[in-house]
């Protein structure tokens, strides 16, 4: 099922805070050049836990058959999320999963930062969903209108680089330093960059700059 232009820019705009959570998701098996794609949403339970049991229930899942998953989520998972999708794939070892978010779920939480980073150091690939993704996403997943499949969302750069940067926080061990406030009479979302040295000292300087936020000395090293 292809969802609507408008869901998928309600649900993947990194400016926005949409409760619901939407999955994208690619299934290659074996050497097949076919690729099976399909769409979730929460239920009773995170989107990430019902594609799970979803697939381990399908007749077509053969454990012993290497499968390639990739996944564009809207938000990232949680802690729970996280520990479910690490035993579906030690139970599973054929199968790789690759993770695009376009958001960072209660990042300052420190059980889903866990979370995410025990997900990265198992096997799995995380990285935040840039133009590529979303251009991906849009042809493949969207019902766009006719004559308008190279109009996706070209969201600003700053989230995406401000996102990239605390996800590099995350599985680099390094304490948060993204912080977002929401005003909840306009709906406006305000990003700050709060960094300490730690930050400064084990962050390669090209993640940093990429903010546009911050101004590093010409003799960095």
């Amino acid at each position: 099922r292809r969802i609507e232009p408008w869901e998928f820019e309600f649900s993947f705009d990194p400016r926005k805070f949409c409760k619901e959570a939407c999955l994208l998701y690619e299934i290659q098996w074996g050497n097949s050049r076919d690729v099976w794609r399909h769409s979730g949403k929460n239920t009773t339970k995170h989107v990430e836990r019902n594609f799970i049991e979803k697939i381990a229930s399908e007749r077509y899942f053969c454990p012993s058959i290497s499968c390639s998953i990739f996944w564009y989520l809207s938000w990232s998972p949680c802690w729970e999320c996280s520990k479910a999708i690490r035993e579906f794939l030690n139970q599973h070892p054929n199968v790789t999963l690759v993770i695009y978010v376009a958001r960072l779920f209660q990042h300052m939480d420190p059980q889903n930062r866990q979370g995410l980073k025990d997900l990265f150091h198992s096997g799995v690939t995380i990285q935040v969903m840039r133009a590529p993704e979303y251009d991906h996403c849009w042809r493949n997943f969207v019902n766009y209108p006719r004559g308008k499949e190279a109009h996706w969302p070209r969201y600003p750069p700053l989230w995406i680089n401000l996102y990239a940067l605390e996800l590099y926080c995350i599985i680099s061990g390094l304490p948060p330093c993204l912080q977002i406030s929401r005003r909840y009479q306009n709906q406006l979302i305000q990003f700050r960059l709060i960094l300490q040295n730690c930050h400064y000292q084990m962050i390669p300087p090209y993640i940093l700059l990429a903010t546009g936020m911050i101004q590093l000395p010409m003799t960095w090293r």
